[in-house]
């Protein structure tokens, strides 16, 4: 991500995900949209977006989904001694990635699922 760029990890097949993209195209003019599932996070890049939104790997995590539940994830700790671990997994299987995150030219990034959170992009 460009400093003082807005980007958004986007999945053109979620709802939420959708609905941030067309708030971002009525409020901003410039902002790089990311496919994170064809263009998947390096661990690097999903420890500092985690920094930016103050999260730890397992809050952004779709623990509802098969695949998570297939891995186990719900019996993982949650410690950071475990943080690794869940990064590793998130960075190899992104469709468990919580979606969309926004992360704005100013420094910030949010889950924008709700209407609430998108208020928050202006």
């Amino acid at each position: 991500m460009t400093e003082g760029h807005t980007e958004i990890w986007h999945n053109p097949r979620c709802s939420k995900s959708r609905a941030a993209l067309a708030h971002l195209e009525a409020i901003s003019t410039g902002f790089t949209v990311r496919r994170y599932l064809d263009e998947p996070p390096t661990a690097e890049e999903l420890r500092a977006v985690l920094d930016r939104l103050g999260l730890e790997p397992w809050e952004i995590t779709r623990t509802g989904e098969r695949l998570a539940k297939d891995l186990g994830l719900a019996q993982w700790g949650r410690t950071p001694d475990d943080r690794e671990r869940w990064i590793e997994a998130l960075v190899a299987r992104p469709e468990l990635i919580q979606r969309p995150i926004v992360l704005t030219g100013d420094g910030r990034a949010i889950v924008a699922r709700s209407a609430e959170a998108l208020r928050e992009l202006g």
